[in-house]
């Protein structure tokens, strides 16, 4: 009968270490499909994204469905947006020339590319003030975006840096959990 060398808690060790297998990453290829969840617990699909590889960095082109949302007509201009029991949430799609391209660790432009903001149904008129950003992060799964509060106004007029991101982490504020219909945007 063969001895082993290994001591009972090395052999447990390895059988344990043995058992688990690396997590693929989830890789920025193909189109992917994008989903905001409710506070209700269901996901609305509302379009895909592209990636495409470019030298240094991943291309990114948005392709919303626009069957998915209601057109509003709300201060003079005509949005797309969907209708929840508490909020209406609208899609503002960023109005300026930009790399429409993104990095692992640098989601900004596909971030900008998913502005939206909310008013309530009763409200009149387009509140850009009530912008939404949702800031994403990459998981084993695909994209995740929580909410950020910002102001929609400020993307008015062009900014002086095309290539540089209007929304950094100082003109964004928290959102409290729930506050928002939408608590969570997917791209999977």
């Amino acid at each position: 009968m063969l001895k082993s060398r290994m001591c009972f808690p090395a052999m447990v060790l390895f059988a344990a270490f043995s058992l688990i297998r690396p997590a693929a990453a989830w890789e920025m290829t193909g189109t992917r499909n994008i989903f905001l969840d409710g506070r209700d617990g269901r996901a609305t699909p509302i379009g895909t994204v592209t990636f495409t590889p470019e030298v240094g960095r991943i291309g990114i082109a948005l392709d919303l469905d626009y069957t998915r949302f209601q057109d509003f007509f709300l201060s003079m201009k005509e949005f797309k947006c969907i209708e929840t029991p508490d909020e209406v949430v609208c899609h503002v799609p960023y109005p300026h020339a930009n790399p429409q391209s993104v990095t692992p660790d640098d989601l900004a432009w596909l971030e900008h590319a998913l502005l939206f903001f909310y008013k309530a149904p009763s409200d009149f008129g387009a509140k850009l003030w009530n912008g939404v950003y949702y800031k994403l992060r990459l998981t084993e799964r695909g994209l995740v975006g929580t909410p950020q509060a910002i102001d929609l106004n400020q993307i008015g007029a062009p900014p002086d840096d095309t290539a540089t991101p209007p929304y950094g982490p100082g003109e964004r504020s928290e959102i409290a959990p729930g506050a928002r219909w939408f608590g969570t945007l997917r791209i999977e």
